[in-house]
This record gives structure tokens, C-alpha cells and sequence, in this order.
């Protein structure tokens, strides 16, 4: 007897997990990791907003109550998105 052919992922996107230093996600079958170091965004957040994440088109993450915008090749590939404050340096 065969299985039946599993169903569409309802969630392509869905964080799996949330430690001290980052989080888990699952974007269709592949599991990410988005550290605080290199996403320091989410490292003040409440586990509540940080799991309510939305992907409104391919490779594009929505969180909607933090207002961050993720494309998905910047987690595969962090270190070709350096981060830059926009910050003005207060002793000035």
C-alpha cells in the first residue's frame, strides 16, 4: 500500500525554535538560522512577535508588529550583508 502524497506546507515560513543566541526558522523544507549577532533586530522582541512571521511573496519575510523585512538570501548568506547603523554617533 502506498502513502498518499503529502499535502502543501500551510506555513512556508515558521520559526521552529528561539535560544539565547538566535532563532530557528523553516522556510519551505530548509531549515535557517538567524543569530542575534548578525540580526541584532530581533534580540529585544518578545518570543510573540518574533513568531509571527509572514513570507507575502518568494524569498521575502514579513514581520509585521517589529516592521523587519528579510530577504531569505541574506540569512543564507549574512557576511554579503554587512550591517550599517543609521545611528548618528551621539558625542558628536
Amino acid at each position: 500500500m502506498k502513502s498518499a502524497k503529502r499535502g502543501n506546507n500551510i506555513f512556508p515560513a515558521e520559526v521552529t525554535n528561539i535560544s539565547c543566541n538566535g532563532f530557528w526558522m523553516l522556510i519551505d523544507d530548509q531549515e535557517l538560522f538567524l543569530s542575534f549577532e548578525h540580526f541584532p533586530w530581533f534580540q529585544e522582541a518578545s518570543i510573540k512577535k518574533i513568531l509571527h512571521v509572514e513570507m507575502p511573496s518568494k524569498n521575502h519575510l514579513y514581520w509585521p508588529e517589529l516592521d523587519i523585512d528579510l530577504d531569505v538570501n541574506c540569512i543564507l548568506h549574512p557576511e554579503n550583508y554587512p550591517l550599517v547603523s543609521q545611528q548618528q554617533n551621539e558625542s558628536t
